[in-house]
């Protein structure tokens, strides 16, 4: 049996993120080839890598059907020009699902079976509704296996705020606030594009190229956030303002093992530590990221103080406010989504995990002084996915940014 290898985040990059609907960019855009784009992006960006050396292509997508079905994995692999050598699947954990694929081409990294893998995800809101063409089993309800709430993401994100008062809506705009604020810094420091590859789209006045994310709102106020509509329960705290929208968009990874980045000549971003997934009740899925990231911490041996960077989802503000709340995290703590989040750039489900890891190895490049950082989400139905990264740039001497 081989010994476990180290694995690596070797790169990673994303489209950018359109806003769902027939009046977003993507509306005249396949799914499939949104992740064939990332693929072909993330390939060009790194020639050394043999292609026919690829081990697996794993594509998460929450909606399989149309054009997110056919096991994705394998047919954006031929799509994207691989070798026909090369094989590929898709895989679903909802929100994680792109997370997911990256965890299971680690695990086959660390067992050395693969030396090279693909991991990332596609979702395209406006195609493939949330929830659209399911057919939830009728005991959920029946036998009160789950409450109503378990399948309305937004419901279960009013629960969070039920179950602690102390989350009220005003912290969550102010969080909200800040996402937008952070996120319109970044970009205009030049931080978030290096990981975007550029789509050519198709408008009703004619083609164009999306550069950058459509969905941000820099121009956000608290006040406007306070006025807006709470379509989940009347008088409720979760508003589009605190929230996630609908998004399209797609993302793609290559990770390693040690061995492989060293004979190819590949520059590691980021080193795997230990990741871990957690189920928690459907009805309150937001918590989830609390017990994720435990287990992972176990796993690695670390505490949450060991940890310099939290590139957390926002899928909603109360959700990211309970995990930092969990362990004793100031709602405006720097290491927390320093460049901002999904309320601002958006969040296609089963493509967020790896934007995630884009933007914590992006950080990890420009902070010396950070030595672990961690990416995590809330999962539909009730779970939480976490991943510990180190930083292969960890300076112990280097001042602290």
């Amino acid at each position: 049996m081989a010994d476990q290898a180290e694995v690596v985040f070797v790169d990673g990059v994303r489209t950018p993120f359109g806003k769902a609907g027939d009046k977003g960019m993507y509306w005249n855009t396949r799914a499939d080839d949104l992740v064939v784009k990332a693929i072909v992006g993330l390939l060009e960006r790194n020639p050394n890598i043999p292609k026919d050396r690829i081990d697996d292509v794993a594509i998460a997508a929450t909606t399989q059907t149309g054009d997110q079905g056919l096991t994705l994995g394998r047919t954006a692999a031929i799509l994207a020009g691989l070798p026909k050598t090369v094989p590929g699947f898709s895989i679903d954990r909802m929100c994680a699902g792109a997370m997911t694929a990256a965890a299971m081409m680690s695990g086959s990294i660390g067992f050395g079976m693969y030396d090279l893998a693909i991991a990332g995800g596609v979702e395209h809101m406006g195609h493939h509704p949330m929830g659209s063409g399911v057919d939830p089993n009728p005991r959920f309800l029946s036998e009160r296996l789950v409450g109503e709430d378990a399948l309305v993401m937004g419901a279960t994100a009013e629960r969070i705020h039920d179950r602690f008062p102390q989350l009220t809506k005003e912290r969550s705009d102010r969080f909200a606030l800040a996402s937008q604020q952070k996120t319109a810094a970044a970009y205009a420091a030049g931080k978030i594009q290096q990981d975007l590859v550029p789509v050519a789209i198709r408008t009703e006045s004619g083609w164009g190229l999306a550069t950058r994310d459509e969905v941000m709102r820099p121009e956000t106020t608290l006040e406007g956030l306070a006025a807006l509509k709470t379509p989940f329960r009347p008088h409720g705290r979760i508003t589009a303002g605190n929230a996630s929208g609908l998004n399209d968009g797609a993302t793609a990874a290559i990770l390693a093992s040690g061995a492989a980045a060293k004979e190819f000549g590949l520059s590691p971003k980021m080193k795997l530590v230990s990741y871990a997934f957690a189920g928690v009740d459907p009805e309150i899925m937001g918590i989830g990221p609390i017990p994720a990231t435990e287990k992972a911490l176990r796993k690695a041996g670390l505490s949450i103080e060991d940890i310099g960077i939290f590139e957390m989802n926002e899928a909603f503000a109360v959700q990211v406010l309970s995990f930092m709340d969990h362990y004793g995290i100031a709602d405006d703590d720097p290491r927390v989504n320093p460049w901002g989040g999904a309320i601002a750039v958006g969040h296609p489900l089963a493509s967020s995990g790896v934007r995630l890891m884009n933007q914590l190895a992006s950080q990890f490049t420009e902070r010396p002084d950070v030595r672990y950082g961690i990416t995590s989400m809330c999962v539909g139905l009730g779970q939480g996915g976490t991943m510990v990264w180190e930083n292969p740039n960890y300076d112990k001497k280097a001042k602290k940014a």
